[in-house]
């Protein structure tokens, strides 16, 4: 098949969270597969400054109409692997900015406009590049309205671009919503804003636009896909994920193990693998010196890398607090995002300097480390739609802590309900259950056969792309 994607992020030219392994690790699964993949992203700073664009020259010159101005552009085309072409839409009015999607306070006031000029732009690109795609896939709200500019552009041209087109919802808390004055940049016909359409509490909802005119509607797990019907985790667009049940699909997302295996793992200090663990010792010796700690500490480490977000459960680890300063174990956390986090975690590793260690920043190789050097992955997340980490974590032989919702109710097994076959602990989202099963964690430690067997069951699990590109491909065979 001939596939495009659309996605506002890509490892490894840039990332701030899942979605862009997520989307790199499929396209690249696919691309392997046989299928021929062009891949869009905005054409970041970061990105043209980066290692995998230097010496390149523009491949393409655009111009896009927003409202009532042609704005122009230029694109970068690469060709990272055989059978997968990536272009990169720029202009630097919208994507020369030090971060991708805000200041680091606050959103771009602008995103409306930077995003409806990449969408734009993608479909622009597909009739400039005649891609003729079967599929045109779309991940989050920075493409909701692609399969609408991509129709609309069929019948200006009168030309085929793409035969179906596929919305994926990898957080639907994250909506895309901006004033009803935005409506006016998209040169969209004014029947579309409607309560039926795109208009959402007299705003224009991007989100929306994808889950209403794509031909099929996935989530990254089969969990997600049930609790976004609910109130609770639906975040007001139950009513709206109703209309499309006959073709919503809960996939759940693989890892991509080229680059998240600890047997072949070279961020690392040493390789392991289920057969020989020794090379988990280095790492975890590795993981202390990097806060100063005594060599001979003997207690578990709990690891935990996150966006620095109340979604990902932190107010529940600065509730334990009491917990990781009385008992013998040490914290590591990594990660950034919203202010007041990150220096709530500053005060919490200066207050106990001997006890949590604490990274503030987005650092690939050091999540690494993390994940091979501690005992346990803290993922005490309010909600999760897929979630990478817990993944990783049984593929490293780290035994994940998580909360009884999403899709890590899909990947992780608890090891109260299946002693057998468990491989993390399990709990609610809450302050109580989170506490008590950093507790179960203490005394799963202290009984060594035992954490040696459940770090096994993890370990056995598979979660490659190469299993979870299956369900992609059979979602666009019965979409054609």
């Amino acid at each position: 098949m001939r596939i495009a994607h659309a996605a506002s992020e890509l490892f490894p030219y840039l990332k701030t969270g899942g979605l862009a392994d997520a989307v790199a690790a499929l396209t690249g699964a696919l691309a392997d597969k046989g299928h021929e993949l062009a891949v869009f992203m905005p054409g970041y700073r970061s990105v043209l400054d980066g290692p995998h664009v230097a010496g390149a020259k523009p491949s393409h010159k655009l111009k896009i109409e927003m409202g009532d101005a042609f704005l122009a552009g230029d694109v970068y085309t690469l060709n990272p692997r055989l059978g997968l072409t990536l272009h990169l839409v720029c202009r630097e009015e919208f994507f020369d900015r030090k971060l991708p999607y805000w200041t680091g306070e606050r959103d771009y006031d602008d995103n409306d406009a930077r995003f409806i000029y990449y969408q734009k732009a993608v479909v622009e690109l597909l009739r400039l590049t005649d891609f003729k795609a079967d599929i045109v896939h779309c991940h989050d709200w920075q493409t909701g309205l692609l399969p609408v500019f991509l129709r609309e552009a069929e019948r200006r041209y009168d030309v085929t671009l793409a035969l179906k087109t596929v919305f994926t919802i990898h957080n639907i808390a994250y909506q895309g919503v901006f004033p009803r004055k935005s409506y006016a940049l998209t040169n969209l016909p004014e029947e579309l804003m409607t309560i039926d359409g795109l208009e959402y509490y007299d705003q224009m909802c991007m989100l929306k636009g994808g889950i209403v005119y794509a031909d099929r509607v996935t989530t990254v797990s089969p969990q997600y896909a049930k609790e976004i019907q609910t109130p609770e985790f639906g975040n007001g667009m139950g009513g709206v994920i109703g209309t499309r049940l006959e073709d919503l699909h809960g996939l759940l997302n693989g890892i991509d193990t080229a680059v998240w295996s600890p047997a072949t793992d070279e961020s690392l200090p040493a390789r392991y693998s289920m057969a020989d663990l020794r090379g988990k010792a280095t790492c975890r010796a590795r993981l202390i010196k990097e806060f100063g700690w005594s060599a001979k500490f003997k207690g578990p480490i709990f690891g935990m890398v996150a966006r620095f977000t109340a979604a990902k459960g932190l107010d529940l680890v600065f509730g334990a607090k009491e917990f990781f300063e009385k008992e013998n174990c040490r914290l590591v956390v990594l990660g950034g995002g919203e202010k007041k986090y990150e220096e709530s975690f500053q005060d919490f590793a200066v207050a106990y300097p001997g006890k949590v260690g604490a990274c503030v920043r987005h650092d690939e190789a050091m999540s690494h480390l993390v994940e091979a050097g501690s005992d346990f992955f803290l993922m005490p997340s309010l909600f999760e739609p897929c979630g990478l980490n817990q993944m990783y974590s049984q593929a490293y032989g780290t035994v994940p802590l998580v909360s009884r919702v999403g899709g890590l109710v899909d990947t992780v097994t608890d090891i109260a309900t299946s002693p057998e076959t468990g491989t993390g602990i399990m709990f609610e989202p809450t302050q109580d259950e989170f506490t008590a099963a950093l507790q179960r964690a203490m005394m799963l430690h202290a009984d060594k056969a035992r954490y040696a067997a459940v770090q096994r069951n993890g370990m056995l699990k598979d979660f490659s792309w190469t299993k979870a590109v299956a369900a992609y491909e059979l979602l666009y065979t019965e979409a054609l």
